[in-house]
């Protein structure tokens, strides 16, 4: 339950001395991480300047009862009231915003802190004796083998959160305070680390907004872990599909004009979930989708799990959160530097409720949380508010030296601003390198196999026609420079003969079925197996998403047509790979009995 809000005076603190624009009291205060409380927010105090409100009432409104006045209210109090005397100069009504933006600052975090990291640190140094998890006691129990393959410092820095960085009360606070430290880095209002990735994070976003049998918006493109998060709660999903790119032959984004005619057409939605930016970088329209799903009062989940970057540079796409988006997940491990898992799960605004997040995190999250993983992230986020618009700096001038040097290579092209200009696509992430090799002969399979067998280079992916190099701040001139010396030469050293081209059958986007049953329903209903063959005009048990495109042609609960039979055979026979069935060869269904 949501807090009370403080009695507000007879006398409204909101009135204008001049009304110029409405001012939503919501925008202004905003939930305290800590205690629960309310308390004015950044973004609230550039309102209120702007607007030029009666600051003094506003803040004697949140001071009815002292003792219950949070810190930062205080440090409010300060900094508004200077706001207030200079609201006398007339030259700084003009330069009103850049005064505000300048002058806030003082109510930011101190970011060159990671309570966790210090945390970890600070038990080392105490050099404690454990008699808690885990049962290695920092290395003692490890056999010598062991500790020669994975070295005595990952488990000298395995420290539980409870009874090692904190206390086994927890009573310390110190992955709250590294979440406060995230939400301001990321411009959310509430911030929640996350030891799954951000398959977690989809769940319990999309938990907290719908119950049994509401019906939810989804992207067709979307991560198996909203699926799951539809199995679990028992919504009704309403799919809309991704512009399909018949050139590149992948979906890119949603187009704004596709998500409002859906909404129109299904009033009692509950809720929208997109993907952006997709596996190859491309970044849809999120300001715009987001004032369409806010027209009609509904909450936008982001699923931005390969952009925990965007908010750290201004070439690259907004964020979910800069967006306007009301909640999102991003990996941090996947492009930053946090350890495998490690996830956030960004709120702003009061349509997605942080308690009721909290709530599903505690159900469907370990009890046992990693405080690597979790220092992991909070030293990622020092880094990047103090150094990421530098390291970026290089990552995105090696892309754009990659793509440059792939334009002379025979055969290889690299994606790249270009996509722009197709439907779905506002923005593009300039630290990804999607090559496009198929018109050397070679598919991205091969490709991928000789380079990692022949050059000691790993990929992202690969498909029937490219392959993705995912490039991060870690990355130097050298290492790019290896990979783009190995791609000029595959070509040579690996001959099209050796290989056999796909063709893909047609437009997956193209083929329609109908939802009979939800998801949830389909995955705890008696299932039988059939075959590929068989299985036209039954109700399929299984998620089906053949690669390439990437989008899932079947999922639970959904008609099996015989359109899409066709479709997977063809596929099948041309070297179409196949994510998700329990029988990855099809040679056999699961639907539902």
């Amino acid at each position: 339950m949501a807090p009370a809000r403080h009695a507000a005076p007879r006398k409204s603190p909101w009135r204008l001395h001049q009304p110029r624009t409405k001012v939503d009291s919501r925008a202004i205060r905003c939930q305290s991480y800590d205690t629960g409380r309310w308390r004015p927010t950044e973004h609230g105090i550039v309102q209120l300047v702007a607007s030029r409100l009666n600051l003094t009432r506003y803040l004697r409104s949140f001071m009815t009862s002292p003792r219950r006045v949070h810190s930062s209210c205080m440090a409010a109090t300060r900094v508004l009231l200077e706001y207030e005397a200079e609201e006398r100069d007339t030259a700084w009504e003009r330069t009103a915003s850049t005064a505000v933006s300048e002058r806030t600052r003082a109510l930011r975090l101190d970011h060159s802190q990671a309570p966790l990291v210090d945390g970890i640190q600070a038990y080392r140094e105490a050099d404690m004796v454990p008699f808690s998890t885990p049962g290695h006691k920092r290395g003692s129990g490890i056999a010598p083998e062991a500790i020669r393959a994975l070295g005595i410092e990952s488990f000298l820095n395995d420290i539980p959160l409870g009874g090692g960085i904190d206390d086994s009360h927890l009573t310390l606070d110190v992955l709250g305070k590294a979440e406060r430290l995230a939400a301001d880095a990321f411009s959310a209002d509430r911030t929640f680390f996350l030891l799954n990735g951000s398959s977690i994070g989809n769940q319990v976003g999309i938990l907290a907004l719908v119950k049994p049998g509401d019906e939810i918006v989804l992207a067709r493109n979307v991560h198996k872990s909203i699926l799951t998060a539809l199995i679990l709660s028992g919504a009704r999903p309403i799919y809309v599909k991704p512009r399909y790119d018949p050139e590149f032959e992948v979906a890119h984004g949603l187009v704004a004009e596709d998500l409002a005619e859906t909404l129109d057409a299904h009033p009692n939605a509950k809720a929208v979930v997109v993907v952006s930016p997709t596996y190859f970088g491309v970044a849809s329209d999120l300001p715009r989708l987001a004032e369409i799903c806010h027209e009609r009062g509904l909450p936008l989940h982001v699923d931005e799990a390969w952009a925990p970057h965007f908010p750290f540079h201004p070439d690259l796409p907004p964020s979910a959160m800069q967006a306007g988006a009301d909640s999102a997940v991003t990996s941090i491990h996947k492009l930053l530097t946090g350890f495998t898992q490690s996830a956030i799960l960004n709120i702003q605004g009061d349509r997605v409720d942080p308690s009721e997040v909290a709530r599903w995190l505690s159900l469907i999250q370990t009890t046992s949380p990693s405080g690597l993983i979790h220092a992991s992230i909070d030293a990622c986020r020092r880094q990047m508010v103090l150094e990421g618009k530098a390291l970026l700096d290089r990552t995105i001038a090696l892309g754009n030296m990659g793509r440059e040097r792939i334009k002379s290579m025979p055969g290889i092209k690299a994606m790249g601003l270009e996509v722009l200009e197709r439907p779905g696509v506002t923005g593009f992430d300039l630290t990804k390198l999607v090559v496009d090799v198929s018109d050397t002969g070679l598919t991205g399979y091969e490709v991928e196999a000789w380079l990692r067998a022949k050059r000691r280079i790993t990929l992202e992916m690969s498909d029937h026609r490219r392959i993705v190099a995912l490039l991060s701040i870690a990355d130097t001139e050298a290492s790019v420079g290896h990979l783009l010396d190995s791609l000029s030469v595959v070509a040579c050293e690996l001959q099209p003969s050796q290989t056999k081209h796909y063709e893909a059958p047609h437009d997956i986007t193209g083929l329609e079925t109908e939802s009979v049953i939800t998801p949830a329903e389909a995955f705890r209903a008696p299932v039988r197996l059939v075959s590929l063959a068989e299985s036209a005009g039954k109700i399929s048990s299984d998620v089906i998403t053949p690669y390439p495109p990437g989008i899932p042609i079947l999922a639970p609960g959904e008609r099996i047509t015989r359109p899409i039979v066709e479709y997977l055979q063809a596929g099948l026979k041309a070297g179409m790979h196949v994510a998700g069935p329990s029988d990855p060869t099809l040679a056999t269904m699961r639907v539902v009995r």
